[in-house]
């Protein structure tokens, strides 16, 4: 049974990595095209949109992960369905629902590679593919982007900005004043920054210190600081942490943050519900592939039955999309809205496979 496990999964992932394969050229190449129309601008060159293409392929992979579940279980399953395999492995003995679990076991291999991938991969690669993205527009704005931070001249004043929690919420603010002989007057460290009017800026838990002509240095701290020409607010949306770009750990100190800052967190907070699930959603996604061939289509072509696949897939992929669009709206709740969609596509399967699961049921009472 091991053997025929092994070589069941075999054939499962062979095909989840073709297809996968296939998926991500062809959305890399249309990512590409979409690069090259800012190639020229600021220090972006076309090295830069090959690299940006290349660092974001982790995040592709990852969002291509349930479809291709899917599609890969669909593709397997079928070709094992086409030539007789399947008749023949239940021939002698070996139920659907061993099958079944088989592809199962095969798929936790790939949660595997895409909770590594999404926890140490996806951050990373994300952080410098946006720090090479704002190149094309940060050279003329005087940005300097360093991982997910930046520093930026305003006249004789240095900025350094740690994080961008939101487009109006910054991290981690440094400001170094020099006068014109370029002499140090003054260094300001502040935990949070918030952004109140256009230009407008209200640095949080501030700790000043000011160098005078005697090289003397006056320190204080205040609670409130108002700061103008820090950051204008289409700047500021730009520098913005997407929350894809985060770790678990970083996902959940930034929902504290904004929580204890009075801001919205409901994005990131859904982002995190997400990046739970995904291990779920693909099971699921399993399930629904193998009800293509054990439910009521087992009698078809493989190419319809690809084609049903490749149809359910799109329309799976655009509600999950909704859902999560809808639940930003309305104010669902966060745990809500990602686990809605994998509820609905592991009612649908398990439905489309009720009668195998009671056959296997039955026949593991009656042995």
């Amino acid at each position: 049974m091991k053997i025929l496990d092994r070589y069941i999964g075999r054939i499962f992932l062979r095909h989840c990595l073709l297809i996968l394969a296939i998926l991500v050229v062809l959305l890399s190449l249309l990512e590409l095209l979409s690069q090259l129309d800012e190639v020229g601008r600021g220090g972006f060159r076309f090295i830069d949109a090959v690299l940006v293409v290349l660092l974001t392929l982790p995040k592709r992979m990852l969002d291509l992960l349930p479809i291709t579940t899917l599609l890969g279980g669909i593709s397997a399953m079928g070709s094992l369905a086409d030539h007789g395999e399947l008749v023949g492995m239940e021939a002698g003995g070996v139920s659907a629902l061993r099958i079944s679990a088989a592809v199962l076991g095969a798929s936790l291999l790939m949660l595997v590679g895409a909770s590594l991938l999404g926890e140490f991969a996806v951050p990373r690669m994300e952080v410098e593919a946006r720090a090479r993205e704002s190149r094309a527009g940060s050279m003329e704005q005087g940005l300097t982007v360093l991982g997910d931070g930046f520093w930026l001249r305003r006249g004789a004043s240095y900025i350094r900005v740690e994080r961008m929690l939101t487009p109006e919420l910054a991290e981690g603010v440094i400001i170094f004043s020099f006068d014109g002989q370029g002499r140090l007057q003054s260094y300001l460290q502040a935990q949070q920054a918030r952004l109140e009017s256009e230009r407008l800026w209200t640095l949080h838990e501030v700790s000043r210190k000011i160098i005078d002509q005697d090289n003397i240095i006056q320190s204080d701290t205040v609670t409130l600081l108002p700061v103008e020409d820090f950051l204008t607010s289409a700047q500021a949306g730009v520098l913005g942490t997407p929350p894809y770009s985060l770790t678990t750990p970083d996902l959940i100190r930034f929902i504290t943050t904004l929580e204890e800052s009075g801001q919205n967190s409901s994005q990131y907070a859904t982002a995190l519900w997400r990046k739970l699930t995904v291990p779920l959603n693909t099971l699921v996604m399993a399930l629904l592939a193998l009800s293509f061939v054990f439910g009521s289509t087992r009698s078809i072509g493989a190419g319809f039955r690809m084609a049903i696949g490749s149809f359910a897939g799109i329309v799976l992929y655009f509600f999950d999309q909704i859902t999560v669009q809808w639940g930003l709206i309305f104010g669902l709740h966060p745990f809500l809205t990602a686990v809605l969609p994998v509820a609905l596509i592991g009612l649908v399967a398990f439905i489309r496979l009720r009668k195998l699961f009671w056959r296997g049921a039955r026949q593991g009472l009656s042995s």
